[in-house]
């Protein structure tokens, strides 16, 4: 009898060490797959936060560049309202040199034409009157012609001035419209 209470007894322990095993198996195997899982379920978010930052990146990048194309462009466009001024002022500048010169032509030729009509008078009073005439007549011409200089030069500034203002009225459209 006590043989078999020995036998039962180790039965009986064999059995708990069976459970035992069993459930530290068990928990094993669970602890196991919840680090499975956790692990799966980290690299998932890891390579969703990945993908969202990559796509940031890309469309950041993408607006950097169109940004740059924008700058390149309005600089371009800079420089052509700089030639297309410097062009106006030029062509002004010539337009106004060749009035010039013909005023003083044709007063050249007024000068000259009262010379030769000095060298025939006849009286003292004669020669008063055509130099006093040339003279009155030159200051007159000055002043119209001065009047007409001063007018043309203004409108050529306005005008070689009008495409750069162009350019600045854009830049304060564009960098307002950026700013807002």
């Amino acid at each position: 009898m006590a043989a078999k209470k020995n036998g039962e007894t180790l039965a009986k322990s064999a059995e708990g060490a069976v459970e035992t095993s069993e459930t530290a198996v068990a928990a094993t195997t669970q602890g196991f797959n919840q680090t499975v899982a956790a692990l799966k379920e980290g690299v998932s978010g890891a390579v969703a936060g990945f993908e969202k930052t990559q796509a940031e990146v890309k469309a950041n990048m993408e607006k950097a560049i169109k940004t740059a194309e924008e700058f390149v462009s309005f600089g371009q466009g800079n420089v052509e309202a700089v030639v297309k001024s410097g062009q106006i002022w030029a062509a002004g500048v010539q337009d106004l040199s060749k009035s010039f010169a013909a005023t003083a032509q044709a007063q050249l030729d007024q000068t000259v034409a009262v010379f030769k009509a000095l060298a025939a008078v006849k009286s003292l009073k004669e020669a008063i009157d055509l130099q006093s005439n040339l003279a009155r007549s030159s200051v007159e011409t000055a002043m119209a012609e001065t009047g007409k200089l001063t007018d043309a030069s203004l409108k050529l500034a306005e005008q070689a001035l009008a495409p750069i203002t162009a350019r600045v009225t854009l830049a304060v459209e564009k960098f307002g419209r950026v700013a807002s």
